[in-house]
């Protein structure tokens, strides 16, 4: 296997970082939480500034875990600002690499192949690393942390584990590096794609290290995980064959769209119809604007009470449409034959599977074609409208009810405050 040189670039607390720099505070000294203080003491923190983080408060708290003895400053999340900044971040990338050889794996996050171009600039990989996170700080105002590997799966150590303990937040690991200092580190967890579910797991067998992993038969970790065993084993030794041009080359075979919320307060049968109405209405202009249909709904409720179970389910449909009536009488249906009348609703999920092009559409012996194509163009008219004007320039009238999300949650990105 050609040896590859990889960068993993982590924004450090980006949304808190993003807002020190808006404000001109320097983000590794000053203490800032990014929450929405309309959400009162219990709203969780997206953020925290890294000096928050090093006087002991969690990444995720909510606001009343932080001690009182703490001065800080409050910023409302504005998403917006956040996608705007990540994009001046991916424009700084652009100014050393290629797109090809970047991968951007979340709004704070990213791989670069920076193999071909170390010669090219005669300098190391931590050298590259450092200017272009110095270009990002002195041009963005905005931390980062880099991890260096021989690998994707290594860079991305490297920088979960190794540089947070530098000084200069870099770190490097390469297979024999990784063995040599990291098959004894525990907690387990810290290692990618290694959750508290595997980990357990892992423990029935008296795992709770990489390098016990390598050591375990594994046709005993095949019984235990199946095919995912087979990323187990390599990782516990430090190999990773996939490539960015890989995972940019790979397609999946069957798509699909997806919507869910958790409610602010609880939600009565009717109240928690309301919002898959809202939500199926929302993701079926989804699938106009993309030009898809779909034969196949999913539906997830989450009780407020613990002791019940949740209630989800599917069904497939007898057509393969992208018309919001059809679908939401079949959603109607499903949430009517799976939902507790007396049970509080606090989250609601929905999906789309077998999400595929329109000129796969198919009707049933009933469908009137007329009324879909007359269905359609509203919907078309709507995308328009809401493209021009923005998402709350048309809404329905079951929008406009006490109960109803959707106003609210058009202004909001990922399920935040845009700042607009």
């Amino acid at each position: 296997m050609e040896n590859r040189t990889y960068l993993c670039i982590d924004l450090k607390s980006f949304y808190a970082s993003v807002e020190c720099s808006e404000r001109g505070l320097d983000p590794l000294t000053a203490n800032l939480v990014v929450a929405d203080p309309e959400r009162g003491r219990g709203a969780i923190c997206l953020a925290v500034s890294p000096s928050m983080k090093e006087l002991g408060v969690p990444k995720r708290c909510r606001i009343f875990q932080i001690p009182d003895s703490i001065e800080y400053i409050t910023a409302p999340p504005r998403m917006q600002l956040y996608i705007e900044y990540s994009a001046n971040i991916y424009g700084i990338y652009l100014k050393y690499l290629s797109k090809d050889d970047i991968y951007v794996y979340s709004i704070d996050e990213a791989f670069l192949d920076v193999t071909d171009y170390l010669p090219l600039y005669n300098m190391t990989a931590k050298e590259l690393g450092n200017r272009i996170m110095k270009d990002m700080r002195d041009t963005l105002g905005v931390a980062a942390a880099c991890g260096i590997g021989t690998n994707l799966y290594l860079s991305k150590v490297a920088l979960d584990i190794t540089a947070k303990h530098s000084k200069d937040f870099i770190g490097y690991l390469d297979e024999e590096l990784f063995k040599k200092t990291l098959w004894n580190h525990k907690p387990i967890t810290d290692f990618w794609r290694i959750g508290p579910g595997t980990a357990r797991r892992l423990n029935t067998i008296g795992v709770q290290t990489m390098g016990g992993v390598a050591e375990t038969d594994e046709k005993l970790l095949y019984q235990l995980f199946g095919v995912d065993a087979e990323y187990l084993i390599d990782h516990s030794h430090g190999r990773e064959p996939t490539t960015i041009a890989e995972i940019k080359a790979y397609k999946t075979k069957d798509n699909s769209l997806s919507n869910g919320q958790i409610l602010m307060r609880d939600y009565n049968y009717e109240e928690g119809l309301l919002i898959v109405k809202e939500m199926v209405d929302n993701l079926c202009l989804d699938l106009v604007d993309k030009g898809l249909v779909t034969n196949s709904i999913h539906l997830y409720i989450g009780y407020s009470v613990d002791t019940l179970p949740s209630a989800k389910g599917g069904s497939t449909m007898s057509v393969t449409t992208n018309s919001v009536k059809v679908i939401t009488k079949y959603y109607t249906e499903l949430y009517e034959k799976l939902v507790n009348r007396q049970a509080p609703i606090k989250r609601v999920y929905i999906s789309f599977q077998h999400v595929v092009d329109s000129v796969y559409e198919q009707y049933d012996l009933f469908t009137d074609e007329k009324e879909l194509e007359k269905d359609r163009k509203v919907q078309l008219a709507v995308l328009d409208i809401k493209k021009r004007f923005g998402k709350n320039a048309i809404i329905k009238a079951m929008d406009l009810q006490e109960a109803a999300t959707a106003r609210e949650r058009n202004r909001m990105i990922g399920g935040h405050k845009s700042g607009e």
